[in-house]
């Protein structure tokens, strides 16, 4: 569309002000989750404007634009590190929703300490044991440069971690470590 335009000025004000526009409301947005995150970690000592604080500091203290000089750090660094996590939490939550539970919950116990879902001081031993299962597989990705590893975290975490929940869903994993 700005190539529409025969004046430089306006193709430039017009750039800049759909960058700041796109800034504001990516800073506006995901500054949200995290001052939040602070404010609950600490609620007597921190709220949200000094949660938010605190976010800006982090956010600029991470180097966010070294993450731009280099994409293929960010890509194949950041997101393959973070597709390895995701993946085991993404068969985690598929096989505890649709097998383990048959996509049945009971809305009042997801909010009770002691309802069902509290398991052992809040922790789901079997998920925890599952996801650790889970990222094994992908450490020696972050440990030296595996090029066939590289993109398969996301589905080999998932993978073994269906498998592995979906077994002690079954209770066979409970029965071999004696949990």
């Amino acid at each position: 569309m700005a190539g529409k335009f025969d004046s430089k000025v306006l193709v430039s004000v017009a750039m800049i002000a759909v960058a700041i526009s796109t800034l504001a409301t990516n800073i506006a947005a995901n500054i949200v989750s995290p001052a939040n995150d602070f404010a609950h970690f600490a609620p007597s000592k921190i709220d949200f404007r000094r949660g938010g604080y605190i976010t800006g500091v982090i956010g600029i203290l991470i180097f966010p634009w070294k993450l731009i000089a280099d994409p293929t750090g960010y890509i194949f660094t950041w997101l393959v590190g973070y597709s390895s996590l995701l993946g085991p939490v993404g068969g985690i939550m598929i096989v505890d929703y649709y097998f383990i539970r048959k996509q049945q919950l009971i809305l009042n116990d997801l909010y009770d300490a002691k309802g069902i879902y509290s398991f052992t001081n809040g922790f789901n031993r079997a998920a925890i044991l599952a996801l650790l299962i889970g990222i094994v597989p992908n450490v020696p990705g972050f440990l030296t440069t595996i090029k066939l590893l590289v993109g398969m975290f996301f589905l080999l975490g998932f993978r073994v971690c269906i498998v592995m929940l979906g077994l002690w869903g079954l209770g066979l994993v409970v029965w071999c470590i004696g949990c």
